[in-house]
C-alpha cells in the first residue's frame, strides 16, 4: 500500500544537533527491523573508520527490538544501545509516571493492514433478505471498532471532507486540480439507505432470524465476534492516554466494497504517511506478576484478542471464497490465511 522508510541520524556527545546519515526506502509490507542489521553494520564501519576508538551509543525505536538485531548489537565491541520500550512511553493514571517496579506490559503492534472486500458478500445477503446485508455490515463495523482500529467508509468520508475544505481555502485558480473521490456515491445501495441510521436494534433480530439460512456460517462467526468483543477496553487502553507515540494504532483492517473503489483510493492516499512514525500499540495490558487477578485479566485480554482475530481471519476467508466461487465445487482444505 505504501513505503516504510528507515532513517538514521548521528549526534556527538551532548550536542542537540542531529545529522542525517542513512535513509533507506523499504516496501510497506515489511516489519520495522527488516534490513536494520545491514544498515547498522555499514554505519558502524563508517563511523569507526572516521572516529577510531570512539564509544558508540545506538538509540532504537521499540519496533526494532528483534532478537537477531539485539544479538548483533551485543556482539559489537565498544558499543552500547538503548531501545525505547513500552515502559518508556506508558503513562499511569494520567500522571506521566512509567511502569512501576515489578510490573510487566504486554503489547501487540500492527505491522500492516489487512484487507476485506465486503461488497459481494453484502449483495448476497441482500438477495437473501432485504436489509440483511446492511444489518451484517453495521454490526461488523460496530464489533470491529470495539477491538481494533479499522479504515472504512467513515474514514474515507472524513478524508473527502478534508479535501473539500482544502480546496475551498485554496486559490481559485488551483481548485480545478483537486480530485474528489465521491465516497457516498460508491457505497452499496443498502448502505446508502442506512447511512444516517447505522446500527439498529432490528438488525439483531434480522441476523438472528436468518442465522440458519444459506449464509449461517458468516452470521455465526459475526455473532461469536460480538461475544468476544465484549471486553472492558478502557482498562487496558487507559495507560496510553498521554502517550509519546507519533500517531494512533495502524488500521488493522481496510474494509472496502470493491477493488480500487473510493474507500481504497482514500486509504492509498492517507496510508502513505501511516508508517512514517511510531504508532501506538493495538493492544496494551499492564499487570503485576505477583497479583493473580491482574495476571488472569492480562491473559484473558490477550486470549480474547487472539480468538477474535482468528474468527475475523476465518470470516474474511469465507467471505472472499464464497463470493468468488459461488456454486463451484472446490477444495477449501487449505485456506490461505490459515496457511500463512
Amino acid at each position: 500500500w505504501c513505503y516504510l522508510p528507515v532513517m538514521g541520524f548521528v549526534s556527538f556527545n551532548d550536542e542537540a544537533e542531529q545529522y542525517l546519515c542513512a535513509a533507506v526506502l523499504r516496501p510497506g509490507n515489511v516489519t520495522a527491523p527488516a534490513g536494520a542489521v545491514g544498515i547498522l553494520r555499514r554505519l558502524l564501519m563508517i563511523v569507526r573508520e572516521f572516529f577510531p576508538g570512539v564509544r558508540i551509543r545506538i538509540r532504537l525505536d521499540g519496533g526494532f527490538a528483534h532478537p537477531a538485531l539485539l544479538d548483533f548489537l551485543d556482539a559489537e565491541p565498544k558499543l552500547e544501545y538503548v531501545v525505547a520500550t513500552v515502559s518508556d512511553v506508558l503513562q499511569r493514571d494520567g500522571y506521566g509516571s512509567a511502569l512501576c517496579n515489578e510490573q510487566l506490559a504486554v503489547t501487540i503492534e500492527c505491522g500492516g493492514s489487512g484487507y476485506l472486500k465486503i461488497g459481494p458478500a453484502l449483495d448476497a445477503l441482500e438477495d437473501q433478505a432485504e436489509g440483511l446485508g446492511a444489518a451484517f455490515y453495521w454490526t461488523l463495523i460496530h464489533v470491529l471498532y470495539r477491538v481494533m482500529r479499522i479504515y472504512d467508509h467513515s474514514d474515507a468520508l472524513m478524508y473527502e471532507e478534508m479535501l473539500i475544505e482544502s480546496a475551498n481555502e485554496d486559490d481559485e485558480e488551483n481548485r480545478s486540480q483537486y480530485e474528489f473521490p465521491e465516497v457516498e456515491k460508491a457505497l452499496p445501495a443498502c448502505i446508502q439507505k442506512t447511512l444516517k441510521e447505522k446500527w439498529r436494534l432490528e438488525d439483531r433480530r434480522l441476523l438472528r432470524a436468518h442465522g440458519k439460512g444459506p449464509h449461517r456460517s458468516w452470521i455465526g462467526r459475526l455473532r461469536k465476534m460480538q461475544r468476544l468483543s465484549r471486553l472492558r477496553l478502557e482498562q487496558w487502553r487507559e495507560p496510553l492516554e498521554d502517550r509519546y507515540y507519533d500517531g494512533p494504532p495502524l488500521p488493522s483492517l481496510l474494509v472496502a466494497f470493491k477493488e480500487r473503489d473510493a474507500i481504497t483510493a482514500c486509504f492509498d492516499e492517507e496510508g502513505q504517511h501511516m508508517l512514517e512514525g511510531s504508532s501506538e500499540p493495538t493492544v496494551c495490558v499492564v499487570f503485576s506478576p505477583k497479583k493473580a487477578e491482574e495476571v488472569k485479566h492480562a491473559v484473558r485480554v490477550i486470549e480474547r484478542f487472539v480468538a477474535f482475530n482468528v474468527e475475523l481471519f476465518e470470516l474474511v476467508e469465507e467471505l472472499g471464497w464464497e463470493t468468488k466461487n459461488a456454486g463451484a465445487d472446490s477444495n477449501r482444505g487449505e485456506l490461505s490465511l490459515r496457511a500463512a
